[in-house]
């Protein structure tokens, strides 16, 4: 695929990620919606078929929604270096594009909201208890789990009697969107695990630059490298298992 298609369905699929999984941390977070204290698992469920429809649209790209997804390919020989930079451009495009649609979306709840310097949230990830070195090392591991399972999870493939096996690959995209869905209930509760270095960033540059929300917070800049290296990080350490693991 060419460097432009790979931008182009990149940055589709991540707005779409970005759009739904904000959208549904909106409609629990923001008074005068239907979602209103919708909690913790309401969220997951929400992000994880964010996953599931971006995905999906974005098949033609392969889908990496996810700059930590891309390196990890791309160190386990997978996706090639030179379309690396095309993936990481779409992803962040989208990423901004995606929050700026979940705040028109919600516009006039933003409006009424009586804490908006706590907004930041709806948009980007935060700790529970801060600690860097802590915050970061869960942040490395919610992105191993999700990119050994990518890489390692098994295909189709044709058994020794000729039968098919169909391995996860009968799942589609919906296999992924499991993942994401447990890696947010078993380990998101200590920094919201963003496992994405586009969705975390992408929005909150999109929320201290570009939305005209009265009131807002800033970005917490001191906090946003942790989501960036934490899941380039984790998804390289994956990789790197992936190519030491011995073949299937």
């Amino acid at each position: 695929m060419g460097y432009g298609a790979i931008f182009v369905w990149e940055t589709i699929g991540t707005a779409l990620l970005i759009l739904l999984g904000t959208g549904v941390v909106a409609n629990a977070v923001l008074k005068n919606t239907n979602g209103n204290n919708g909690g913790t698992l309401f969220i997951n469920v929400g992000w994880a078929f964010a996953v599931f429809t971006g995905a999906s649209v974005a098949n033609p790209s392969g889908a990496h929604l996810n700059p930590a997804v891309t390196l990890g390919l791309a160190i386990a020989d997978k996706v090639s270096w030179d379309k690396v930079p095309f993936y990481f451009a779409g992803q962040m495009v989208g990423a901004i594009i995606g929050a700026m649609l979940c705040w028109a979306t919600y516009k006039l709840q933003f409006d009424k909201h009586d804490e908006p310097q706590n907004t930041l949230g709806i948009f980007s990830t935060a700790p529970r208890v801060a600690g860097t070195a802590w915050n970061l090392v869960t942040e490395i591991i919610g992105t191993f789990v999700l990119l050994i399972w990518i890489l390692e999870s098994p295909t189709v493939k044709t058994g020794t009697d000729g039968v098919p096996q169909f391995g996860n690959s009968a799942l589609g995209y919906a296999g992924v969107a499991f993942v994401v869905l447990v890696i947010g209930t078993s380990l998101g509760g200590p920094t919201g695990y963003a496992i994405n270095p586009a969705r975390d960033l992408g929005p909150r540059i999109a929320y201290a630059f570009l939305m005209p929300i009265k009131g807002k917070g800033d970005g917490n800049w001191g906090y946003s490298w942790v989501p960036v290296v934490g899941p380039l990080v984790g998804g390289a350490l994956a990789a790197l298992l992936s190519l030491a693991l011995p073949a299937s």
